[in-house]
Order: C-alpha cells, then structure tokens, then sequence
C-alpha cells in the first residue's frame, strides 16, 4: 500500500477542480440553491477519482522504458541520449518524462511531455555535452503517466543506476580520420612533397637517369634488362611524434566550460591517431614537477586504446611547471629526433623567457612546436565600444596581453622555434595543420 500511495502523484486538473468545488461551497453559504449542484459535482469527483485509479493501477496495461546510453561518452561534444517508452495500456495516455541526469551538468529543469496511442512506442532524444572526464551517474527514468480523465497519474521507475565514462574527445578523432585516411593535404594550402632518400627503406626499382647515385646501381636487374637499373629509397617514413602536455596551473584556464588542459588531450587523441595513419609512430607524455603518463612512441595496433585510456586516467595538479625537469627528460630518454608538440600556455613575455633556454635547449636536438593559447574573453572584451575612461583603460590593458602573445610568437620564431597560438576551439585543426605541413616539407 506504500508503495501504490509512492507512485500516486496529483495532477492540475484535479486541483483545479477542487478548487471550483470548494468555491462553490463557499458560495452556497450565500446561495442556499447552488448547494445540491456542487453536492453533486463532489459525488462526481470522488467517483472520477475513483475510476481514474482503477483504470491506472487496476488494469493489466503498464509503460514500459528504457534509457539507451553510448558505451562512453565524448568529452567536450554533443552525446546523444536516447529514451524508449511503450504504451500497453488499453487506451491513450498522456507522460511526462523526468530524467534523472548527472549532477555534472547541473540540468534542474529536464522533462519531455507527449501523449502515446494504445499500444504504441515512442522514442525521445536529446543530447549532453559533458565538460569533465570521469566516471558520471545516471538516476532513475521517471516516467508519469495519466490516463485520459486526467485527474491522477502513476509514476513508473526505470534504470535507477546507470554510469557511463566520459572520455576525451572520441567524436573528434572519428571526425578527423577521414582527413588521413583519404591523405587530401592539398585541401589545406599544401603541397605534398616527395623526397628521395639514402635510407634503407627500398621503394622501386627504377631506369638509370643521369644524376642517380651510382653507388645505388642494381647489377641483377640490369643484367636482366640489358641496361642500367637502380634502387630507389624513400626518406624513413615512421617518425616518432610525441604529445607533450603541460598540467601545471596555466593549463586550469576554462574556455567554453572546457579546461585548456582538456582542449589539449582532444587535441593529443586526434594528432596521435593523424599520426599513426600517416605511418608514424604515436607517443605521448606530460609534465609538472615530475614527468608522468608515459606512453612510448610506437605503431603497434593497441597504441591507439592506451593513449585512450592514459588520457582518460589524466590526474591534474595546480603547481609551478618544471621546464628543466622536461629538458632532462627528455635528453635521457628520447634518443632519436622527433617531433614533440608541446601544449602549454605563456601569458607574458617574462613568463617565456624563464623557459626559453630550455625550450632552446630542446629543439637543438628534436622539432619542437610550441602551442599556446589566445585569450579570446579578452579578444572579445578588447572590441566592443568604450564610452567611459575606466573601459578605455581597461581595454587598453587587454589589447597590451594580446599584442604580447604575438611578441611571444615573434620570441619563438627568432630562436628557430615552431610555434601556433591558437583560439582554444581550433585547437585541434590547427595542430593537424601544422603536423601536415611540417610532413609535407619533410622537416623530420
């Protein structure tokens, strides 16, 4: 019996009955007449109730429900939801759908209304656009469910647990995939450049031409043919790129509900799996004061589900970087020249040159691409209209930390650095960008 008064829930139109009911009454202390009529009207009430229970709680009909969740979700993306609710009930009814939603996305306001036909189904969407990585909890589906009377309704209770985790950004490594797969630089300003190599990659036998090394000269094949054949080698196609994240405190920063630290493990997911279709090997690595997440650069066919999962176990700390602990990292166990995309963040020039002999130090020895970020509140801040002194000052401040990010560039640029400031948004593309040009002009 508790459990039925549990899932009785009142509706509108029965309150407002009542109260025309409880008015009439009121009434009738003045016309005596009006009395027997709203008697009556109450008798009637009392037996709607009654058969609105009935047709509820009595009958053999029900609502079914389910939610339907990915396996995981997408970190920073539009993940869709699906809910299903059947109708076995003799006739048409009327739900509303209250979702119970993680407290992460602090939704207070959820629910779906529609009416299901007698024996129909009906499926509902709407998506979620998770800002954090972790595990996150669903509630329980409440489904209430009127009849056509309309005076009462039954709440129904579905999935009352379900958890799924939010990983980084999967949707954008899908949608980025197409791009190496299909090898379409030219749609980004680029020209793929083919260079001949003295490796030990063999590509083709070719026809002597002047100017080819003779040292190269294959004397089978041109005993076969009767003139003279040489082997042709490409440049070492499988090139280790490493992903290197800074997680101290300058990577806190939100933009769009999303950390720069997040923008940036989007980023990694997608620049590694770039990588590995454009036959390099994939690795990646972050730093604070010490060194963690290692994940060694290779072409293996797992390399793709760890640097998944070490991203999703990402842990951050709040403290000062250690750019030399980075250097000396690197000096020990990176033995061969490679690509490192560092993401990090520099708001001052001060701030750079603290770094800059230990960023020097680095790229002496392997490509370096350092990528930061605009303040793009203060991009935006620093156009509108001033009317006021106070807002001039203040704007004038802001267009100074934007002018000293480009010195920054300008910085990194004169010491033979690579480099992208970016918007936090286009981070991703802009990174593929830079990876494409620097294969298409073969720098490492």
């Amino acid at each position: 019996m508790k459990k039925l008064f549990k899932n009785i829930n009142l509706e509108k139109r029965f309150f407002a009955i009542l109260v025309v009911i409880i008015i009439g009454f009121l009434v009738s202390y003045i016309f005596d007449d009006v009395l027997g009529v709203f008697k009556l009207l109450f008798y009637l009430f009392l037996l709607a109730i009654i058969v609105d229970g009935i047709l509820l709680f009595g009958s053999k009909g029900k609502i079914s429900g389910e939610r339907i969740l990915p396996d995981k979700l997408s970190n920073g993306d539009q993940n869709p939801i699906k809910i299903s609710i059947t109708n076995s009930y003799l006739f048409n009814v009327k739900t509303k759908i209250i979702d119970e939603i993680p407290f992460q996305f602090q939704k207070r306001d959820f629910g779906l209304s529609t009416i299901i036909t007698k024996g129909d189904s009906k499926t509902f969407n709407y998506e979620l656009r998770p800002t954090e990585r972790g595990v996150y909890s669903f509630g329980s589906l409440n489904v209430f469910t009127a009849s056509p009377l309309g005076l009462l309704s039954r709440r129904f209770n579905f999935n009352r647990a379900q958890e799924v985790p939010v990983y980084p950004s999967f949707l954008q490594l899908r949608k980025y995939d197409l791009m190496a797969f299909t090898n379409r630089l030219f749609e980004y300003g680029l020209k793929k450049i083919r260079r001949i190599g003295h490796t030990m990659e063999f590509e083709q036998i070719k026809d002597y031409v002047m100017g080819d090394d003779i040292r190269n000269i294959n004397w089978k094949a041109t005993a076969k043919k009767n003139q003279l054949m040489v082997n042709q080698f490409q440049d070492e196609k499988s090139q280790p790129v490493y992903s290197v994240i800074d997680k101290g405190r300058v990577m806190k920063m939100p933009f769009d509900g999303l950390s720069l630290l997040d923008y940036a493990i989007n980023a990694t997911l997608v620049i590694s799996n770039i990588a590995l279709k454009k036959q390099d090997k994939a690795g990646m690595f972050s730093f604070s004061k010490t060194i963690e997440n290692r994940v060694v650069a290779e072409r293996r066919s797992s390399q793709m589900n760890l640097i998944l999962e070490t991203l999703y176990n990402f842990k951050t700390d709040f403290v000062e970087s250690d750019f030399s602990r980075l250097y000396i990292d690197v000096k020990r166990n990176l033995n061969h020249r490679s690509l490192l995309l560092l993401y990090t963040n520099f708001e001052t020039l001060d701030a750079l040159h603290r770094q800059l002999p230990y960023l020097q130090a680095i790229s002496k020895q392997h490509l370096l691409v350092v990528i930061f970020f605009e303040n793009t509140e203060l991009t935006e801040f620093a156009k509108q209209k001033s009317s006021t002194t106070h807002q001039i000052f203040e704007q004038t401040i802001a267009e100074k930390f934007i002018y000293e990010k480009k010195l920054i560039v300008n910085e990194l640029r004169k010491y033979g650095i690579q480099t992208i400031l970016t918007k936090p948004e286009n981070l991703t593309i802009n990174t593929i960008n830079k990876y494409l040009e620097i294969k298409a002009r073969g720098l490492f």
